[in-house]
């Protein structure tokens, strides 16, 4: 076989190794995200920081206070109505028997999570945005 043939071969296939991938890669970033299960999600519960499921949701002048649970934990997080500049938030969980767990400063969007242990527990919830907040009395129980 003549060696220009071989080189021809050999040059083909590492074209084929190298764009294989490339165009693998340029198929699944150009599909759809309605082709892609689970791609797309809008809700608030989907994009949730916190694990478990919504147990409670407060609601206030300039935010709310959104309360999950799974079986040992419970957590929060307060959110602001119109999300933009940085101002004052806070939000803090206590279970019953317990020390709070608190995060506060000047957030945008939200404060939090924030996660305690509250297996066969009560907790208790504040929460604010901009000096308005709501708070709860021992709830989850």
């Amino acid at each position: 076989m003549p060696t220009d043939t071989k080189n021809a071969r050999r040059d083909r296939r590492l074209l084929a190794r190298v764009l294989a991938p490339l165009l693998t890669a340029l198929a699944l970033i150009m599909t759809p995200a309605t082709l892609v299960p689970g791609a797309g999600a809008t809700t608030a519960e989907a994009a949730s920081v916190c694990q478990g499921r919504p147990a409670r949701t407060i609601a206030f002048a300039t935010g709310e206070l959104r309360l999950y649970r799974t079986r040992h934990y419970a957590c929060a997080v307060t959110v602001a109505k119109r999300p933009g500049a940085a101002r004052a938030m806070a939000v803090s969980l206590q279970p019953r028997g317990g020390r709070p767990a608190v995060q506060s400063g000047r957030f945008g969007r939200q404060a939090g999570p924030v996660t305690v242990h509250a297996l066969n527990r009560c907790v208790r919830a504040n929460g604010s945005v901009a000096g308005q907040g709501a708070s709860t009395g021992w709830i989850l129980c």
